[in-house]
């Protein structure tokens, strides 16, 4: 099966941002975690926090930030996601949902831009 060039250019990012996470003392506790509302890059540890992280990759010459890839659509799916993350493996601690923006030319990762509490949860799936 072939990896299509968004694949690659998603797995640079979600390499990168699982070491820039790691290197900033987070405790990663799972990738892709997937359920049928969408898919979280990365779940992570931060102090008192359980952090949902978007991962968002883009090369050096994108036209837009890889943060307006991030709608309110595609933060509701995250949100649903994570709140069916918090009932299998429920947690005391805070929430929060981040947003790791990568650029890259076709050597290396360029910037790394880590959001945090880049949206809030809200709307009508309760609280977690």
């Amino acid at each position: 099966m072939q990896i299509t060039e968004k694949r690659q250019i998603g797995d640079i990012g979600e390499k990168a941002s699982r070491k820039y996470l790691k290197k900033n003392k987070y405790k990663i506790v799972a990738k892709n975690y997937n359920t049928k509302y969408g898919e979280i890059d990365i779940v992570a540890e931060d102090k008192n926090c359980i952090v949902f992280v978007e991962v968002k990759t883009r090369k050096e010459n994108s036209l837009y930030a890889p943060i307006l890839a991030v709608t309110r659509q595609k933060q509701n799916r995250l949100m649903k996601t994570a709140y069916v993350y918090l009932k299998e493996y429920p947690s005391n601690k805070n929430i929060r949902f981040d947003i790791i923006e990568v650029i890259h030319n076709s050597k290396k990762v360029i910037s790394i831009n880590h959001i945090k509490n880049a949206f809030m949860q809200g709307g009508s799936y309760g609280s977690f």
